[in-house]
C-alpha cells in the first residue's frame, strides 16, 4: 500500500475502529469512580466530599497523564503509550481491589487507573488518528472522541452487576483481567507507522488555489483569547460533572438505587455520543463557535430542569436531555481553538483547552460532593453548576461577538511531502 493510498483508505478506518475499542475499554478508569462513589463512601467510613475527592484525584491524573502520554507518542509512536497504559489501568484496578484504606484506594486509582493507565485511551489516540485522515478527519476526531461516552454508556451497567454477584472488589479485579486481555491486542494492532506525507497536510483541506491556512483575527491577544478559552472550559465542566459524577449517589439518595443511577449515568453518556457527532455535523456548517454556545446553553437549560424535577419518570427524561446537550460541547473546544490559532500552535494549545475542562470536571465532581456535606442535598450543587455555565456562556457570547471582521491571520502551509 501506497503512503498516499494509505491516507483515507482502509487502513485508516481499521485503525478507527481500534482506536474506539481502546478508547471504550481505557474509559473505565475515568467513570468507575463515579458508580463506586456510594460503595467508598460506605466502605471506608467517610463523608461525600472525601468520597468524591476519588474521581477529582483521578480526573487530573487524566489530564497530567495525557500530556505524559503524549510526549510518549510524539517519540515513539502510539504503541508505547497505549501499551503501557494498558498495563498500568489494569495495575491501578487490581490495586484498588487489595485497598485495606482509602488513601490507598485513591492512590491506586488517581496515580496507576487515571494519570498512567486511562490517559493513553484518549489524547494519543486522537492526535494518532489525525495522521490517518484528511478528507474525513474531522469525523474520525469525532468518533475516536466518542469512544470515551461509550465506555461510558457500558462500563457502569458491568460495574453495577459485577459488583451484586462479587463485591466492589470483586469487581475492580475483573475490570483489571478485562482491559489487559482487550487492550494489549488491540494495542499491537496499532504497529503499523503513519502515512509519511500525513505530516505535509495542514489541519483541514484547503480550497485550491489558497497558498496560506487562514484562521479568525484575534479579538483581544493570544494570551487573552487563550486563557479566556481556557476559562470557560472549566466553567461548563464544572456544570458538566454535578449530573456525571453525582447522579448515582442522587439516586440512592432519593431512594430509587445506585443501580438506576446506574443506568441513568449510561443513558447520559450513550446519547452523549450522538450529541457529539451531531455537533460535529452542526458546526462543519456554523462553526465551532457558535455550535459549543448552543451546547452550552442547552446543557445550563437541562442543569435548571434538575432543580424541579425528581421523581423516577422525570429523572429519566432530564438525563436524556442532559446527555442530548452536552455530548458535543468538548470537541467543539478543538474547533474553537482552530478559529483563532494557526495549525502549527495547534497541539499546545488544544492540549491545554481540555486540560482545563479535565481541571473542571475534577473541580465541579469535588466541589458538588462538599457543597452535599454542607447543604445536605444537592440542590445548591445545581445552582452552583448553573452558575459556573452562565460564566462558559458569558465568555463564548463575547468571543463571537468581539470577532473582528478584518483580514485573517494566514500561516504558510506545508510544503508537500515528496
Amino acid at each position: 500500500m501506497t503512503p498516499s493510498s494509505a491516507v483515507d483508505g482502509p487502513q485508516a478506518w481499521i485503525r478507527l475502529v481500534i482506536a474506539c475499542g481502546l478508547s471504550s475499554l481505557a474509559a473505565v478508569g475515568m467513570w468507575a469512580p463515579a458508580v463506586f462513589l456510594p460503595i467508598i463512601q460506605a466502605e471506608f467510613g467517610i463523608d461525600r466530599g472525601s468520597a468524591s475527592i476519588a474521581y477529582t484525584a483521578t480526573t487530573i491524573g487524566f489530564g497530567i497523564g495525557g500530556l505524559i502520554m503524549g510526549r510518549l507518542s510524539d517519540r515513539f509512536g502510539i504503541l508505547v503509550p497505549v501499551l503501557l497504559g494498558a498495563v498500568m489501568l489494569s495495575a491501578g484496578f487490581g490495586l484498588s481491589a487489595l485497598a485495606q484504606s482509602y488513601w490507598q484506594y485513591l492512590l491506586a486509582q488517581a496515580v496507576f487507573a487515571g494519570m498512567l493507565g486511562a490517559s493513553a485511551g484518549f489524547s494519543p489516540l486522537l492526535a494518532d488518528i489525525t495522521l490517518w485522515f484528511r478528507k474525513r478527519r474531522g469525523i474520525a476526531v469525532a468518533l475516536v472522541a466518542s469512544g470515551n461516552y461509550l465506555g461510558g454508556a457500558f462500563w457502569p451497567p458491568l460495574l453495577q452487576w459485577a459488583t451484586q454477584d462479587y463485591g466492589w472488589r470483586g469487581a475492580h479485579a475483573l475490570v483489571a483481567v478485562i482491559c489487559l486481555a482487550g487492550m494489549v491486542p488491540l494495542a499491537l494492532c496499532l504497529r503499523r507507522k503513519p502515512p509519511v506525507e500525513a505530516v505535509a497536510f495542514p489541519s483541514s483541506p484547503t480550497p485550491a488555489g489558497r497558498s496560506a491556512f487562514q484562521v479568525e483575527a484575534l479579538p483581544a491577544s493570544p494570551r487573552m483569547v487563550q486563557t479566556l478559552i481556557m476559562l470557560a472550559g472549566i466553567g461548563c465542566c464544572v456544570a458538566m460533572a454535578m449530573p456525571q459524577v453525582h447522579i448515582v449517589a442522587y439516586c440512592a439518595d432519593l431512594g430509587f438505587g445506585v443501580a438506576v443511577g446506574a443506568q441513568m449515568l449510561s443513558l447520559m453518556l450513550g446519547l452523549g455520543i450522538v450529541s457529539r457527532i451531531a455537533s460535529g455535523l452542526v458546526a462543519d456548517r456554523i462553526g465551532g463557535l457558535r455550535t459549543l454556545l448552543i451546547g452550552s446553553t442547552l446543557q445550563c437549560l437541562a442543569l435548571m430542569l434538575f432543580i424541579p424535577f425528581n421523581g423516577l419518570a422525570s429523572l429519566y427524561v432530564v438525563s436524556v436531555v442532559f446527555g442530548l446537550a452536552q455530548g458535543g460541547i468538548i470537541p467543539s473546544y478543538a474547533l474553537v481553538v482552530r478559529d483563532f490559532f494557526p495549525a502549527k500552535e495547534a497541539g499546545s494549545r488544544i492540549a491545554s483547552v481540555i486540560a482545563a475542562t479535565i481541571a473542571g470536571m475534577a473541580l465541579g465532581g469535588w466541589l458538588s460532593g462538599e457543597i452535599y456535606d454542607v447543604t445536605g442535598s444537592y440542590q445548591a450543587a445545581f445552582i452552583n453548576g448553573i452558575i459556573w455555565n452562565l460564566l462558559n456562556m458569558a465568555i463564548m457570547y463575547w468571543l463571537l461577538r468581539a470577532k473582528r471582521p478584518g483580514t485573517p491571520r494566514s500561516m504558510p502551509l506545508p510544503a508537500a511531502a515528496g
